[in-house]
Formats: structure tokens, sequence, C-alpha cells
């Protein structure tokens, strides 16, 4: 195999939750340009068919599916209904995700427990869902989505921190765990991604757009483009040896201690 084939995505069946827009939207579309069938879901059938629609506009013919990832039986049947109606999921991306910008002090441990709900136990149950077949077709990739925040701490986002170091965790022993069945599971993190959701914070003389900059060695946001070619990657034969390890895609945020001032 040439090593350009080796990130072809052909005959694959991939599967990345939350996936209707944003950065989900992004990993979705650059796997459909490799090669990929993508299907995807939401938690509402308003969402699916938006995003059934942008991928239609963007050329993609994607599966959707309306599923809440925190409930097991829920999933159990999404994922049966996929094997049936398009095949064995080859890769899985857990991409839907909430945050809380709460103080600590101020947040509801219902608040703390949704976080976790969404960003923790999900993957729990999406990547339980989809390993056993895997292990019968002999090979699977899983991928995380991250995030810096499973390295750093900041203010208002405990609940999200606490989810994101956990799943940093979980990626790691399901490497462990089922490795010797040729499942690789890593996680992406990404940095400060320029999207709709982040507009606001971009604006010219924003304080927060500013501290990011500042904080870049790159020098600028992120785009949703900057993750296409580590996600496929991950998803892609090229990465067959590559298991339990975080690839944070942040423009050297995480390796940079800021300049003097």
């Amino acid at each position: 195999m040439s090593v350009g084939n080796k990130f072809s995505l052909e005959g694959k069946i991939a599967l990345v939750t939350g996936a209707s827009y944003g950065i989900g939207f992004a990993i979705a579309s650059a796997y459909a340009k490799a090669g990929a069938t993508v299907v995807f879901n939401d938690i509402k059938q308003e969402l699916v068919d938006k995003g059934i629609a942008a991928y239609k506009e963007a050329g993609i013919t994607a599966h959707g599916y309306v599923c809440d990832v925190t409930k097991e039986a829920e999933v159990q049947a999404m994922v049966a209904k996929i094997e049936k109606e398009v095949g064995v999921i080859d890769v899985l991306v857990n991409n839907a995700g909430i945050i809380k910008r709460i103080p600590m002090t101020e947040m509801s441990a219902e608040e703390f427990r949704q976080v976790i709900d969404v960003d923790l136990n999900a993957p729990f149950i999406m990547a339980k869902a989809v390993i056993p077949s895997m292990i019968k077709k002999g090979h699977g990739k899983i991928i995380n989505i991250c995030s810096m925040m499973s390295e750093l701490g900041r203010e208002t986002v405990s609940a999200y921190a606490a989810a994101k170091g956990g799943l940093k965790m979980l990626t790691k022993n399901i490497a462990s765990e089922y490795g010797e069945f040729n499942i690789q599971c890593n996680g992406l993190g990404p940095g400060y991604i320029a999207t709709p959701q982040t507009a606001p914070l971009r604006e010219e003389g924003h304080p927060f757009n500013s501290f990011i900059i500042a904080k870049t060695p790159a020098a600028r946001w992120g785009t949703p483009e900057d993750l296409e070619g580590p996600a496929v990657f991950l998803a892609s034969d090229a990465s067959d040896f590559v298991n339990g390890h975080i690839l944070y895609v942040d423009g050297g945020i995480l390796a940079y201690i800021g300049k003097q001032p």
C-alpha cells in the first residue's frame, strides 16, 4: 500500500456524534472527502434535518439519526439500525458535547452532572455500543474529542475540565483494553477554533481575542480546516500503531508559557 493510500477512508463507515454543525460537521465532511460514508446523529429531528441539508449543500450524502447519546437504550438501538441500514461502523468520533461556563461555587450539582453525562458518560456508552462489532470485523477506530481543558484549568469550566480529563483517561483505557483486537482509540484535542459559536469572542478589540492570539505561537485562531488532516489521520490505516494518544491541534498553546510582560 502506498503512503497516500494509507490515508484513504474508501469503504469505511464513520459515525460522528452531534455532527449537524460546527467541528463535528467539519470532521465528518473531511471523512466524506477521504472516501468514507458519513453517519451522524443529533438529539432532535430538526437538527438532523438541518444537518442533512448542510451536507447535501456541500455535495455529501449523509445518513442522519435522532439519538440522545446519554441514553444507553437509544444508543444501542441507533447502532443496530445503522448496522442494518448502512453497515458496521468502522470509525466512531465522540464529538457531541456541552459546556456550562459557571463559577464552581455557583454551579449546582445537577448542572455539573449534566456536563459529565454528555461529555464523559456518553462517549463511554457510544464506545461500548460499537466495540463488539469492531471486534468481530477485526478493526476499528474510536476518536474522542478531548480538549486543552484535559490538561489545563480555567475559570468557570470545572465540570467541562473534569469531564475532558476523564475522557482523556477513558481514551487511554479503551486503547489498553481493546488494542489487542486491532482497535485504536485516540483523542483529538482542538485548540481555540474559529466557528460561528466563537465569532463574538473574535471581534476586533475583544480582550479574549487578544488573549488567545497572544497565548498561541501560531498567533491566530484555528479553523475547522486545521482539524481535517489530524482527524483523517486518526481514522485511517496510517494510524494503526497509534493508540491511547491525545493529538492536540492547538497552534502550540500547550507548549508555550507565554510572552514575558
